[in-house]
C-alpha cells in the first residue's frame, strides 16, 4: 500500500486540516469510544483514575465494584481504614501511595467541597492526587465539560501523526486542542486512546491495518504486509477494524479477537 504522507513544509492550516481528517478517520473507526473506567458518579471516576496509574483499566474494574460498594462517599474515604483500603486496592499495584490519595482526597473534598467533587478545573487540581490529566478525565465523562486527556497512547499518537513537537502534557494538551473544535475534545480523547491500544501500539504499530495511512507520516513504523498487520490488531471489534482498512477479516486470528484490551 502507498500513502501520500503529510509533507515535511506542512503548513499550519495543512496541519489543522489533515488532523480534522484525522478525528473524522477516528470516528469512523472507533464507534464504540468511551471512557473504559467503570463509573457511575463523579467521585467514582476520580477514584477509579487515581488508581488506574501503572495499572489497567481492565484490573481496575475488577476491583472498584467492591471498592464502591464499601466506600459510597467522600467522608467514607476520609475516614477508612488505611489496612483495609489497601487490602481492598492491592491488586492495581502501589496501593500504599494510593490508599493515602484516596484517604486525603476523602478527606480534601469533605472540608472543602461539601464532600462533593468540584466541576472546575482549577479546584479538581488542588485535589491529592488528581493531575491535570485525571481532572481533564472527570470533567469531560462526568461533568460534560470538554478536555483532552494526554495520556501516554495520546502521546505517541500525536508525535506519530506529527500534529505537534511538544512534549510536555500540558502544552501538548493546548497544541491539540487548537486543532479542533472544543465540543470534540474529549470524544476525540477517547478515540485516540482506543486507536493506541486496538491498533497503533507503542512497540508494533498495526501500520497496514490502519484506516489512516494516507494521513500518517509514521506510516511504516510497523509491519504494513497485510497478513502481518492483521495479527496485530486488538479487541472485541478488531475484524471490523480490518474490514474498514480494507482487509480481510479473516486474517484477525481468534486471540486477538478475544484479548483484553489494556
Amino acid at each position: 500500500m502507498t500513502t501520500s504522507s503529510p509533507s515535511v513544509a506542512e503548513t499550519d492550516l495543512g496541519r489543522k486540516r489533515r488532523a480534522r481528517r484525522i478525528g473524522r478517520a477516528l470516528t469512523d473507526a472507533h464507534p464504540d469510544a468511551h471512557c473504559e473506567l467503570d463509573h457511575s458518579n463523579a467521585l467514582e471516576l476520580a477514584v477509579a483514575t487515581i488508581l488506574s496509574a501503572q495499572c489497567t483499566d481492565k484490573r481496575v474494574n475488577e476491583v472498584t465494584p467492591k471498592l464502591f460498594a464499601r466506600y459510597p462517599g467522600a467522608a467514607d474515604y476520609a475516614g477508612a481504614d488505611r489496612t483495609e483500603l489497601e487490602e481492598l486496592i492491592r491488586p492495581t499495584g502501589f496501593f500504599r501511595n494510593k490508599t493515602d490519595s484516596l484517604i486525603r482526597l476523602g478527606q480534601a473534598l469533605v472540608e472543602r467541597y461539601d464532600g462533593q467533587v468540584p466541576g472546575r478545573l482549577a479546584d479538581l487540581v488542588t485535589l491529592p492526587g488528581i493531575g491535570r490529566k485525571t481532572a481533564n478525565v472527570i470533567l469531560g465523562n462526568a461533568f460534560g465539560v470538554p478536555g483532552i486527556t494526554v495520556d501516554t497512547h495520546f502521546q505517541r499518537l500525536v508525535h506519530r501523526w506529527r500534529l505537534t513537537a511538544e512534549t510536555d502534557p500540558v502544552k501538548i494538551e493546548h497544541a491539540i486542542g487548537a486543532l479542533f473544535e472544543k465540543r470534540d475534545w474529549t470524544m476525540l480523547s477517547h478515540r485516540v486512546i482506543f486507536h493506541g491500544r486496538r491498533v497503533c501500539h507503542a512497540r508494533k504499530p498495526a501500520c497496514g491495518a490502519c484506516t489512516l495511512t494516507k494521513l500518517c507520516p509514521s506510516y511504516g513504523t510497523g509491519p504494513t504486509e497485510p497478513a502481518a498487520a492483521a495479527k496485530l490488531l486488538k479487541g472485541p471489534r478488531a475484524r471490523d477494524l480490518a474490514v474498514a482498512a480494507g482487509l480481510d477479516p479473516e486474517l484477525v486470528p481468534a486471540q486477538a479477537v478475544a484479548v483484553e484490551v489494556p
